[in-house]
């Protein structure tokens, strides 16, 4: 079954990369077709090049009237994206594999907003980690999702300490509050983009150890998920026109920082501007694949079918894989299925 995975995942993606579609250009449509976009959680940097597209009116000049809406909580985004309130809601690639297994097999990766790991983990100097060796004996706080206790569970092993040592604490998502009021050595699952960034703009120097470099598999931390029933023609051509927009919108910032901070900044005044301007000079690198020539929101087939394979060890998901793969890169910019795809 695993196989099956793995070669569906990977037959996909040589037929998305194959052909190629024109972009739109031109003037702006008369008509401007209703997109609504529903974020992970409160604005933040994370999503400054939707905020630059739409304040740059990038998506009107591809014909898209784009409402970005705020979740009333985290865990919302991709219910409401199922039951039809959202064309395209922003969440992260393990929840997307554990609403598959769920049920909401329908729904479907259709670019990457982040391309690695924001999660880390994060500690204080006085805690003396320096290293996952270093957990040895500690006290490490999660907010008590499963796949975060899997993640410690393979870190631990992959650095040899007995895990029977290290005590986790469910904090919720206090991880930051736990860890300057001691009531934890280090956490697991705070963002080494925001909190990290925020730590050490308050001179607290947190020691920052990435998922990538202790042997979590890799993964997509934020993605952009569709349903699949709504990617008619007509809807495949909203959807292509939003990600080409938003495209744009990320090269803008990585041009211009200050183009994302202000966008942010006008969509909620209430941001911390030296925050926000460090969060996005942090994050910009890893808004991009790293090989150039593929294109932004790129997901990586083969490294899903090894997370999804990693989620299946540690019994995070149940139901034997869908025969539709959980990821598509048909939709991103330049790429698509044509009449001349080589795949």
């Amino acid at each position: 079954m695993k196989q099956t995975l793995i070669a569906a995942v990977l037959l996909a993606a040589a037929l998305t990369g194959c052909g190629e579609k024109a972009e739109p250009t031109g003037s702006t449509p008369a008509r401007q077709e209703p997109f609504t976009v529903m974020l992970d959680y409160f604005p933040n940097a994370d999503h400054a090049g939707i905020f630059a597209a739409k304040e740059a009116g990038l998506y009107e000049k591809a014909g898209l009237d784009v409402e970005i809406q705020t979740p009333p909580d985290p865990s919302a985004p991709l219910k409401l994206l199922r039951a039809g309130k959202a064309d395209v809601a922003i969440s992260y690639e393990p929840e997307l594999l554990l609403a598959r297994d769920a049920g909401a097999d329908t729904l479907v990766a259709v670019g990457a907003l982040v391309q690695v790991p924001l999660t880390s983990v994060m500690a204080l100097p006085a805690a003396r980690v320096k290293s996952a060796r270093d957990l040895a004996g500690k006290r490490v706080g999660t907010s008590g999702i499963p796949y975060q206790s899997a993640y410690l569970k393979t870190i631990l092993e992959q650095a040899g300490v007995d895990a029977g040592s290290v005590k986790e604490t469910n904090v919720g998502f206090n991880l930051v509050p736990a860890m300057l009021g001691k009531k934890v050595d280090a956490t697991l699952g705070a963002f080494w983009n925001y909190e990290g960034v925020d730590l050490a703009r308050r001179g607290r120097k947190p020691v920052i150890l990435r998922m990538e470099n202790l042997g979590v598999p890799a993964y997509n931390e934020l993605i952009l998920a569709a349903r699949r029933e709504s990617l008619d023609e007509a809807g495949a051509s909203r959807l292509r026109r939003f990600l080409t927009a938003t495209a744009a919108g990320h090269r803008l910032v990585r041009d211009d920082p200050a183009v994302g901070v202000d966008a942010l900044l006008k969509a909620d005044p209430g941001l911390d501007r030296g925050l926000q301007e460090a969060a996005v000079k942090a994050t910009l690198p890893v808004f991009f694949p790293q090989r150039a020539d593929q294109p932004w929101g790129w997901m990586e087939p083969v490294d899903w079918a090894n997370y999804e394979r990693w989620m299946r060890a540690n019994d995070l998901l149940k139901r034997p894989p869908s025969e539709a793969p959980p990821l598509t890169n048909e939709f991103l910019p330049g790429e698509g299925l044509g009449a001349s795809a080589r795949g």
